[in-house]
């Protein structure tokens, strides 16, 4: 097998080390934009090499983990210069403004749409990490406008990885996901910078900062050249989701300000079945 991973850094880097663990005899090649990165990425053995213009044509998979910006502005590129049986996958964090990039192109039946729900709030090739995938729900979207035999050889690649599979349309994933994984990282940024800006003083930060603190803002340590992208790509679903957070806020609020313990007691007590639903998920799921 050769693969060519666009994007060497936290999930690019990670699947590059799970497939040359599960395919030993793969040659892996990567593509990126910071030379810095691909040099770390060569050190640490997640490539063998630096992806030429011939190597797309030959490679029989090329996944994508670069920004959903530039995934829209390369996605178009690689297909141009693919081969006929090469396998196209993204991990970008929406999906609607990515399949529609390429409704239209000769090869579209190359490529399959996907959302690994993986990651960490690191980024770079020294933050891979192997079996990253591994119980992890990978959503696809539009499977039927892939060529039947690169879908077989995609969930092969995925089943090998350990992950589960889930089908959805485009605009119902970033209708989700801006609710499970965008607004939980624009809280986590929010508090953040609420923390900062009243705590001048670092040293009160950290000698306060408990478990639940650090939990809570951990996602703020990812990176916005990742983030910021994917809030504009899916700016509707993000703002009516913000919408309905700070509603609950407010209404949090004024319990407070009118002494209204007891709502306040009903409003945690209802939002504790929330344990229940997350039960089945496995505790090192990290949302990306």
């Amino acid at each position: 097998m050769k693969a060519i991973i666009v994007g060497v850094g936290l999930i690019g880097g990670s699947m590059a080390r799970d497939l040359r663990c599960k395919y030993p005899e793969v040659s892996i090649y990567g593509a990126d934009a910071t030379a810095t990165h691909l040099e770390e990425a060569i050190r640490l053995g997640l490539i063998d090499g630096i992806a030429e213009s011939k190597d797309f044509s030959e490679a029989d998979i090329v996944v994508v983990s670069i920004p959903v910006d530039a995934i829209v502005l390369e996605l178009p590129k690689l297909l141009d210069v693919i081969g006929d049986d090469t396998l196209v996958i993204d991990a970008g964090s929406t999906k609607s403004e990515i399949c529609s990039i390429v409704e239209d192109h000769p090869k579209r039946r190359n490529f399959l749409a996907c959302h690994p729900i993986a990651g960490t709030e690191f980024s770079g090739p020294s933050a891979a990490v192997s079996e990253l995938f591994a119980g992890k729900t990978n959503i696809i979207c539009e499977v039927e406008k892939t060529a039947f035999k690169l879908q077989e050889r995609a969930l092969s690649v995925f089943s090998s990885l350990g992950m589960r599979i889930r089908y959805m349309n485009p605009e119902a994933h970033d209708r989700h996901i801006a609710y499970v994984s965008h607004l939980s990282h624009i809280s986590s940024f929010m508090l953040g910078k609420t923390v900062i800006e009243k705590e001048k003083n670092e040293r009160d930060i950290f000698d306060m900062a408990g478990s639940g603190f650090e939990s809570t803002v951990r996602l703020a340590k990812s990176s916005p050249a990742m983030w910021t992208p994917i809030f504009e790509q899916n700016k509707d679903n993000v703002v009516e989701t913000l919408e309905e957070y700070i509603q609950n806020l407010e209404a949090f609020k004024q319990k407070l300000i009118d002494d209204n313990f007891e709502g306040i007691y009903e409003e945690m007590d209802s939002t504790n079945k929330i344990k229940s639903i997350l039960k089945g998920i496995p505790q090192n799921n990290k949302d990306r």
